[in-house]
């Protein structure tokens, strides 16, 4: 079966090993990115759809009666028409607990450059505060330890689960919050009643109706001064003109972003103003380290092998 990779460019920079696809899919052509105009094309004469962000609409899938499996390079499938799917017979797959280890990591990496302050420590250097300091150490900027911080996470998947048994071997205590949408469930905190008791709050959930713009205006000035916010799920589920604003005044005392809501943001998005304090935004990174994303490609192998055979693994429909 024919196979094309719409938008290999997200997934590798050169670095990866295609030899697992290629022997699962001999000849399988790579295109580095493809607008979401140009799918339908692209699709034409290929049975297997390999792509990470294309957006496969209802016109798209009706163009191409020959697609008989869509394979993505990630968990959410929200750029599929999956009614247009289920009626063209188009199987289709996802990805799941692949890029743990690299989140996990971003996550600390972030709080911990909060906590410590490494880059206003950085700057201090760079200015000449220390070599003029006349001490052998300068603690302008407060440090603090995060044993015995009370991290808050919404979302308990494997990542979620992945972050907590991290936070607990920093000695923080971690404390689940309801996603709301849902029940309370045993084990888990109402969110609202949780915020004003977190140092952190860390973000694993997925972009529901419900979940849309869950740290608001509202839900930031619940939360303490001091406290941390990192997301690295989905942009959306922060306000984040309201996240600015927050940390402008003080009342926010730092925040780790690796997800806005629209990507690549435009140049005015109110989170790219580096005059913002305790602010680290990067360009939705988390999952991206190499052994990840090499993960990642041998996973869609995988996944695509099961369905030739008549298997159904990481099947969504």
């Amino acid at each position: 079966m024919r196979a094309v990779f719409l938008d290999f460019g997200t997934v590798s920079s050169g670095d990866l090993d295609t030899g697992p696809l290629e022997r699962v899919l001999p000849g399988v052509v790579l295109h580095e990115q493809t607008a979401n105009a140009q799918v339908a094309a692209r699709l034409a004469g290929f049975g297997v759809a390999l792509a990470n962000k294309c957006v496969f609409d209802r016109p798209a899938i009706a163009a191409n009666p020959q697609l008989r499996l869509i394979a993505l390079t990630a968990t959410g499938v929200d750029n599929v028409d999956m009614a247009a799917a289920r009626e063209a017979g188009v199987a289709v797959c996802n990805l799941r607990d692949y890029c743990t280890p690299s989140v996990v990591q971003h996550v600390f990496a972030m709080l911990l450059a909060l906590t410590h302050r490494l880059a206003d420590y950085q700057a201090l250097v760079r200015a000449g505060g220390w070599q003029q300091a006349g001490r052998f150490s300068v603690f302008d900027y407060p440090m603090r330890e995060l044993a015995g911080r009370r991290m808050g996470i919404v979302g308990f998947g494997a990542l979620g689960r992945a972050v907590a048994r991290v936070a607990e071997s920093f000695g923080m205590q971690v404390l689940l919050a309801n996603r709301p949408g849902t029940a309370l469930a045993d084990g888990r905190h109402d969110l609202d009643g949780l915020l004003p008791t977190l140092d952190v709050l860390s973000l694993h959930c997925p972009l529901t109706p419900a979940t849309r713009g869950l740290v608001s205006r509202e839900r930031l000035a619940r939360m303490k001064p001091d406290a941390v916010l990192v997301n690295t799920a989905r942009g959306a589920l922060v306000d984040a003109a309201a996240l600015a604003a927050a940390l402008r005044a003080g009342r926010l005392g730092g925040a780790g972003i690796d997800v806005l809501e629209r990507e690549p943001p435009p140049a005015d998005h109110p989170l790219l103003d580096p005059a913002i304090p305790n602010l680290i935004v990067t360009p939705h990174v988390a999952w991206a380290a190499r052994e990840a994303r090499q993960r990642c490609l041998d996973e869609l192998a995988l996944n695509v092998e099961s369905f030739l055979a008549g298997g159904q693994r990481n099947r969504v429909l």
